[in-house]
């Protein structure tokens, strides 16, 4: 259909928005098909904008000096000219909230209400891994649960007590999540209920497994066998805040619910680190797909449209591996060619595709094809699936072999055959691979017998070990939260001890 202008220049009102929303949602339903929580929309200023990066961008979010830091630093650059600021902020949150500057433009309005009130909605709604692992229902009333029980305990044990406890758990965030779905689905809202319960509970129950320890420094031959304390204290375990939460001896009951708020936000999250590339990639192509439409049908003006596509162009740019502005792959520029290839495939396949992609090459179905690849792929399977000999030469993508232990120096790897091809997708894939790029570290152990010390373990892949620096204080933040002393062995795939680090705790612990 087409209608009168959405707009006229660059000055827009809440009416204007009003309007400007309807004319997405009826592409974003009737042509792309997509499914959406009820959209939220914000207005914020620039400073809320700033406000709203330094605390991860969520709202009703619970204070901590770090947050003031990345404002301050922020702030800071933005007014120096050193950093521009996004044109909005989209909440996983169901109604789904999504913060626009009000310094936009209207058509810089239209844009990102196309890309993150349709294309981020639809994602976050339909994608397995958010599926399985965020409670969009409940995350808003849960954040205001846990901002107001760190307020109070702020207000009962002090900020400092407080604040080394957030400190340490913050340390620990990217170590404090599942990473294989559970049996039950993370229910937030029911999570706050049974707070109160838990805390009553644990202030007069005891941990029956620091019975069975002995009190003096003497070893007793009445501890419990390996197997058996390893299974009491459910080991290995690669969660490091939940083990905390659950077996460090000497947290107050307050201190184990922190960790388990900063271990919930941790999983809200863990999807996107996950998803950079197909949620971007998503909204992206979804944004196009709508100001294109708005165009064809005369909603808005070819000066309003060549505004879309010089933004639109920039978010997209991919300098090139020589290039000096090079960091690595921009999310937004690959994620959206893939997109633009898939639905290339399937409209107007060549032989080349209709071999490497038969499911899809020539089905006709762009818009069914690119709504299931959104719901049942992440980053590192998505590309290992449809990164296709077609982008990648479109791209120029090559692969580079380079270990310091062949005297042979840096190679090219993989060129433009099968072979090369493969080669190149798997390669890529794998450095969005959490197993792969993520430090795999467990708890393994804890001498209950002697000095009660945690043992853990990082198993080393491809010779890739720990920083030293970051590793020591990591693990102090452990130490102080177990009370007693920490070890980290890392090991190869033979087992081999290559280094390990032993951290006491600042505050040394009474005597038993």
């Amino acid at each position: 259909m087409t209608g009168r202008r959405l707009f006229e220049g660059a000055d827009w009102d809440f009416v204007t928005l009003q309007r400007i929303h309807e004319a997405c949602e009826e592409i974003a339903r009737s042509e792309l098909g997509l499914d959406t929580y009820i959209n939220q929309i914000e207005v914020i200023t620039a400073e809320q904008m700033l406000d709203a990066y330094s605390s991860v961008g969520m709202p009703l979010f619970y204070k901590h000096w770090s947050f003031g830091k990345h404002f301050a630093f922020h702030e800071a650059s933005y007014r120096k000219g050193l950093m521009g600021l996004a044109y909005e902020i989209v909440i996983n949150s169901s109604p789904c909230i999504s913060y626009l500057m009000e310094e936009n433009t209207a058509t810089m309005q239209t844009l990102v209400i196309a890309h993150a009130a349709f294309g981020h909605n639809h994602f976050f709604k339909n994608n397995y891994l958010f599926k399985q692992w965020t409670d969009a229902e409940g995350i808003l009333d849960y954040l205001e649960f846990a901002k107001s029980y760190i307020a109070h305990c702020e207000e009962r044990y002090g900020h400092l007590a407080v604040e080394q406890t957030l400190d340490a758990a913050h340390a620990l965030m990217s170590h404090g999540v599942d990473r294989y779905p559970g049996k039950k689905k993370l229910d937030l809202r029911d999570e706050e209920k049974r707070a109160g319960k838990r805390r009553i509970h644990e202030e007069r129950a005891f941990n029956d497994l620091w019975r069975t320890v002995p009190r003096g420094p003497a070893k007793s031959r009445q501890v419990l066998n390996i197997e058996r304390r390893r299974k009491l204290l459910g080991l290995p375990q690669e969660n490091l805040l939940y083990f905390l939460e659950k077996s460090a001896p000497r947290l107050a009951p307050w201190q184990r619910e922190l960790l388990r708020i900063v271990r919930h936000i941790a999983q809200y999250f863990y999807p996107q680190s996950q998803t950079k590339v197909m949620n971007e990639g998503t909204a992206t192509y979804v944004h196009y797909r709508i100001m294109n439409r708005l165009h064809q049908q005369d909603r808005i003006s070819d000066g309003n449209f060549l505004e879309f596509l010089q933004s639109h162009t920039n978010v997209v740019f991919q300098p090139e591996f020589d290039d000096p502005r090079f960091s690595g792959f921009n999310p937004y520029a690959i994620g959206f060619a893939m997109m633009q290839d898939i639905e290339r495939i399937v409209a107007n396949p060549e032989d080349e595709d209709r071999e490497w992609f038969p499911e899809i090459a020539g089905s006709g179905d762009v818009e069914g094809v690119l709504r299931g690849v959104w719901a049942n792929y992440r980053d590192e399977s998505f590309i290992g699936q449809f990164l296709s000999p077609n982008l990648m030469r479109r791209l120029r993508l090559f692969h580079l072999h380079d270990d310091p232990e062949e005297r042979a120096g840096i190679k090219v790897d993989a060129i433009h055959n099968e072979r090369g091809y493969r080669r190149i997708r798997r390669e890529l894939a794998k450095q969005y691979d959490v197993g792969y790029i993520d430090p795999n570290i467990e708890v393994v152990d804890v001498d209950l017998a002697g000095d009660r010390r945690l043992m853990l373990r990082h198993h080393v892949v491809k010779g890739q070990q720990l920083n030293e620096t970051d590793a020591k204080r990591v693990l102090q933040h452990l130490a102080d939260l177990w009370s007693y002393d920490v070890s980290l062995q890392e090991v190869d795939a033979n087992d081999k001890v290559l280094k390990e680090y032993v951290l006491n705790p600042r505050i040394q612990p009474a005597a038993a």
